[in-house]
């Protein structure tokens, strides 16, 4: 995590991309083709690509000793590689696995503990679209540097996805995390059910990924948060989270959030408990380090825009004197104008804003404690 977010900080503090280092974003083929994190194949001299986690880089793959066997281009300490079983599934998931690893299953799919039924014809372009969201977001956690480790045997400690339809009693799967079990409707991959779910939510925004993302946010407050030094902070910031869990469900829906909710919370939902107001703030954080990521290693640059959205300054942040506390107010700074620029690109489209927020200070006092969190520096 240190080293993503100084290599961020340069990018943020350069007019344009570092050329030092190959961008994260983008690698190149073994022809020289520009290949992205989905790839499996070269779409210029069709050669087989597969990401490996340990290095975070999609790369050409070279036949190796034996059938099945792979080594990564440019990178032979790697060493013997296999694609993971999952590639010629619906799923089609591109990463690798070191050989030895004994099911055949990479680290982002040995975290299923449930996949969509295969019988439903439906279910294949869904569960598709539910893996690539999962991949994107556990590249992320892995390249934060925080723990991701599969559920042994999809019990105990760990993390695992349940990824459920509509059973047979015609009851539907209700989306949340328990205990490090993440459990989605796989409805959620259909564009038109889940905008009318959004419609009726009154939501700014709804995504697979985003869904992810929140619920992930539950049970890292559970490794990072529930036990540690910094539970004291967290409820100064986010409230008491042994309020009643129930109680506040109850009245959120039937009161909703307060007029006022955008003065101290990232969305309407984060109103409603403690353990939300983190999740949502989890969420937008990860949304945040990624997207800002990409648009640096793409060469985008806001910094020319003569945008009149007043800086937050130290005395915003949860740690005003943290050593760090100019990196990440650089790395807020670069989103407000960074967003700001893909908002009108978006209504330059007729499209929806690409992030439809507005970040006040207490806000950002919540993201500055999350990123603390992550770095393992809260308390």
């Amino acid at each position: 995590m240190y080293r993503f977010f100084e290599q961020l900080g340069a990018r943020i503090a350069a007019s344009f991309v570092s050329r030092e280092r190959p961008p994260d974003r983008v690698w190149q083929c073994q022809c020289g083709q520009s290949v992205f994190f989905r790839n499996s194949q070269c779409l210029a001299c069709q050669a087989a690509l597969g990401y490996w986690p340990p290095s975070n880089r999609v790369a050409s793959l070279l036949p190796g000793a034996g059938e099945g066997l792979w080594l990564l281009d440019g990178e032979p300490e790697a060493g013997a590689l296999r694609r993971c079983a999952n590639l010629d599934t619906p799923a089609a998931c591109n990463w690798l696995l070191s050989a030895d690893e004994p099911d055949g299953f990479c680290l982002a799919c040995r975290l299923n503990r449930t996949i969509p039924d295969l019988s439903v014809t439906d279910n294949h372009p869904r569960w598709r679209k539910l893996e690539i969201a999962k991949r994107r977001l556990v590249a992320q956690l892995l390249h934060l540097g925080l723990p991701v480790e599969p559920k042994q045997g999809g019990e105990g400690a760990g993390l695992a996805f349940d990824f459920l339809g509509v059973d047979l009693e015609g009851n539907a799967p209700i989306t949340g995390h328990a205990n490090g079990l993440i459990t989605l409707d796989v409805r959620e991959a259909d564009d038109d059910w889940r905008e009318r779910v959004r419609v009726q939510l009154h939501e700014p925004y709804r995504t697979l990924l985003g869904h992810l993302r929140h619920e992930v946010g539950h049970y890292y407050w559970d490794r990072l948060i529930a036990s540690s030094d910094c539970l004291e902070g967290y409820r100064a910031l986010f409230g008491d989270e042994r309020e009643s869990y129930s109680d506040a469900l109850e009245r959120h829906y039937q009161q909703g959030a307060p007029n006022d909710w955008a003065a101290a919370h990232v969305s309407a939902y984060a109103t409603m408990h403690p353990w939300e107001d983190w999740a949502e703030t989890w969420a937008h954080y990860l949304h945040m380090t990624d997207a800002l990521d990409t648009a640096l290693a793409l060469g985008m640059n806001a910094s020319s825009l003569e945008l009149d959205y007043p800086p937050f300054q130290r005395q915003d942040l949860y740690r005003p004197d943290d050593p760090e506390a100019d990196l990440f107010l650089a790395f807020i700074n670069a989103w407000i104008e960074l967003s700001a620029m893909l908002n009108e690109l978006s209504r330059s489209m007729g499209q929806a804003d690409f992030y439809p927020f507005i970040l006040s200070t207490p806000v950002v006092a919540k993201l500055h404690f999350i990123h603390l969190a992550v770095q393992g520096r809260a308390a």
